[in-house]
């Protein structure tokens, strides 16, 4: 009996040494399934659009920036968590043939103005000290939630910017520009004021990646439409229109950004590819060294889009009613109840009996002793 016992308690000791290994291996499983869960590390989205042109010849940019806030919505970021900046508005100009609309094919396939377009800043608003300020978050408090980018340290911010640019500089308007320097100090603020988790900077104008090169803030990846001493190219002419319609590396851009839906598992480096010299004529470029993590790990929705992370199970989970959440319920249903009882105006001053009173009051002084007398009896 005392053999059996020891014999028991033998293949017990041996079966958990055993089992060891395969705990910790189950452990480390989870583990890096919650790594990859949360891989990207960000709890919201925003985006900021900026069209920095004037005048119906740069029709072609208003058309860019709304193809891309259309592309944003669609994939699940809402109009509170974009700030759209257009310099003009080519819906409403009388040259345009088609009042209240903004194509981006030819033949006026696809119009990317729509009912539902909320821009925040446009026309003579659209200025390089308002975008700054928008950025960091330096503006009056008299501004409304709609045009503030009310970003923190878990937000993934896609900036996109179009119009005519150069060895360093972005024009807005024709009549001021923004410097690469300039904007470099902006992202670094944004960084120290933790206003940001990753950024995505995009931008579509000649010479645009002279725009990043003074980029020295962790966490951002910058893609451009061409090279320092290269123009960035128009693509689709429309006669009806008399401009282009589009320029040709948002175009391929927006061409990827189709096929992908909420769920995709396609990355960065298949955006970097959108846009070969053969299609563009310019050369595209991107630079990662200062994002931290690997763009082939970095998906698509983590800046053009808005996914919520949830986990499915199919367990039932009960949960257990908290005392003071259940009275807190009932105080609040009890307030909502007092506020649901018919309202009553409060009892007003008669204001006209006191006026005739004190009329009367006055001419009494007046009367002789007989007649008040009379009047008090």
């Amino acid at each position: 009996m005392v053999d059996i016992c020891f014999l028991s308690r033998g293949l017990t000791t041996l079966a958990g040494l055993l089992l060891l290994p395969f705990g910790s291996l189950a452990a480390s499983q989870i583990e890096d399934q919650a790594e990859q869960f949360f891989r990207s590390g960000h709890t919201n989205n925003w985006a900021v659009l900026v069209c920095t042109s004037r005048f119906w010849f740069n029709y072609r940019h208003v058309a860019n920036t709304l193809s891309v806030y259309r592309s944003v919505k669609r994939l699940g970021i809402p109009d509170s968590h974009i700030v759209l900046m257009l310099a003009d508005d080519m819906a409403c100009n009388p040259r345009n043939p088609k009042p209240a609309t903004v194509y981006s094919h030819k033949n006026m396939e696809l119009n990317v103005y729509g009912d539902d377009v909320e821009v925040d800043y446009r026309s003579y608003e659209v200025t390089v000290e308002n975008f700054l300020r928008v950025l960091t978050g330096r503006i009056p408090s008299s501004t409304p939630r709609s045009k503030r980018l009310l970003s923190d340290d878990r937000s993934n911010i896609l900036i996109y910017m179009t119009g005519h640019g150069g060895n360093g500089f972005l024009k807005f308007q024709d009549s001021e520009e923004i410097t690469n320097i300039e904007l470099a100090d902006a992202f670094e603020q944004m960084w120290q004021k933790r206003r940001y988790n990753e950024l995505l900077f995009i931008i579509d104008t000649c010479q645009g990646a002279s725009m990043y090169e003074r980029f020295y803030s962790p966490n951002i990846m910058a893609l451009a439409s061409s090279q320092v001493g290269e123009d960035s190219l128009s693509h689709q002419p429309d006669p009806a229109v008399g401009v282009h319609l589009m320029d040709r590396y948002t175009f391929y851009v927006l061409e990827f950004l189709e096929e992908i839906n909420p769920a995709s598992q396609t990355n960065m480096n298949d955006l970097f590819q959108v846009c070969p010299k053969s299609l563009c004529v310019s050369t595209p470029g991107h630079r990662t060294d200062l994002f931290q993590r690997d763009p082939k790990n970095v998906l698509i929705t983590d800046f053009f889009g808005s996914v919520r992370k949830v986990e499915i199970t199919t367990e039932t989970i009960s949960l257990q009613p908290d005392s003071g959440v259940v009275e807190s319920s009932y105080k609040k249903d009890q307030m909502v109840e007092e506020l649901m009882e018919p309202l009553k105006y409060a009892e007003q001053l008669p204001v006209a009996q006191i006026i005739h009173q004190l009329g009367m009051e006055s001419q009494m002084r007046g009367a002789p002793r007989e007649f008040l007398e009379a009047v008090m009896n």
